[in-house]
């Protein structure tokens, strides 16, 4: 059989933690004195925290000081990591354990490419670390999607060409980093949101086991 390389994005594609970023940066824009809705919440999907903070003052029309600024990354952390200390395999989205399990039996490489730096801790929390061949977080990249760098690295480490991955996202800027590494990507979520990805589910429970191994075979 064929080898490809699958490349999962973290939050919003194995596990739903955007809520508990939702409530972080809720917490933190509250403290400044900024009104942070949920809409502009889906805006920070796949985007690093330091761009997080940038936009969540420009909405609010705040200026910091750097000091100030680096505190409030720390906060937003600690509390975002306060919520998932407490999570377990029940917070893991429908039929990617399946998904997952399938492309172990079919001997596929397995990678994560995640913009989170707690990508490690969440997939031990959940008990999925085992399924993944390479990690690679917001530790390990210097440029944020769209940038590919997190995707190429992905595939690099599991010594797959780009052109040979599959890329599972939710975001808008990772299935443009995706398309920009020439590999395929897959958008979980709206089409609406997602239309430029080369194939769009709402979610793993629609995505067959035929459909895989077709990926693999083309």
């Amino acid at each position: 059989m064929n080898k490809k390389g699958f490349i999962f994005d973290l939050d919003g594609v194995i596990v739903d933690t955007a809520k508990y970023h939702f409530l972080a940066w809720q917490q933190l824009a509250k403290s400044l004195d900024i009104n942070f809705t949920e809409e502009e919440n889906e805006q920070l999907k796949g985007v690093s925290r330091v761009r997080s903070l940038e936009k969540i003052l420009a909405w609010g029309n705040k200026t910091i000081s750097q000091d100030l600024f680096d505190k409030l990354m720390g906060d937003k952390n600690e509390e975002y990591l306060s919520y998932i200390a407490e999570m377990d395999e029940s917070e893991i989205l429908p039929d990617v354990p399946r998904v997952l399990k399938l492309l172990e039996a079919l001997d596929q490489p397995i990678s994560l490419g995640s913009a989170s730096k707690n990508a490690r801790t969440i997939l031990e929390r959940v008990n999925l670390k085992s399924s993944f061949n390479a990690i690679v977080d917001g530790n390990d990249v210097s440029k944020a999607k769209p940038d590919p760098e997190v995707f190429l690295i992905a595939a690099d480490q599991i010594n797959i060409k780009p052109e040979d991955c599959i890329v599972f996202e939710d975001s808008v800027a990772g299935v443009t980093a995706a398309n920009t590494a020439h590999m395929i990507s897959i958008g979980i979520g709206s089409k609406d949101v997602l239309g430029h990805a080369n194939y769009v589910f709402n979610d793993f429970t629609e995505i067959s086991d035929d459909f895989i191994k077709s990926l693999i075979n083309n």
